[in-house]
């Protein structure tokens, strides 16, 4: 069916492939950070919610917030897996405690 022109895509003009990757990047990051922090939330949730702690589920919905924002405007990841795995270990120290 095409055989009758030459396929340019790579040379196409608009074809401006550093700011797809880019945006790929953004969005792979904005998943990354959101889904941490969704975590952390049901950490909390569910140390609050079943466990019945909720003044140490307070300091998980502290600790994701606080991992949110620096890592939705600072590029890094850093803050939100160091949110997460405070928040894990809060839920699992927890959970395992006696009631």
């Amino acid at each position: 069916m095409a055989d009758h022109g030459t396929v340019e895509y790579a040379t196409a003009p608009g074809n401006d492939y550093p700011a797809h990757e880019s945006g790929y990047e953004q969005f792979v990051h904005f998943t990354v950070v959101g889904v941490l922090f969704v975590l952390n939330l049901l950490f909390g949730l569910t140390v609050g919610g079943v466990m019945g702690h909720w003044f140490t589920a307070l300091p998980i919905f502290i600790l994701a917030f606080i991992g949110l924002v620096p890592g939705m405007f600072s590029g890094s990841k850093t803050s939100s897996i160091v949110a997460f795995v405070l928040c894990f270990l809060i839920f699992a120290f927890t959970g395992l405690s006696p009631h």
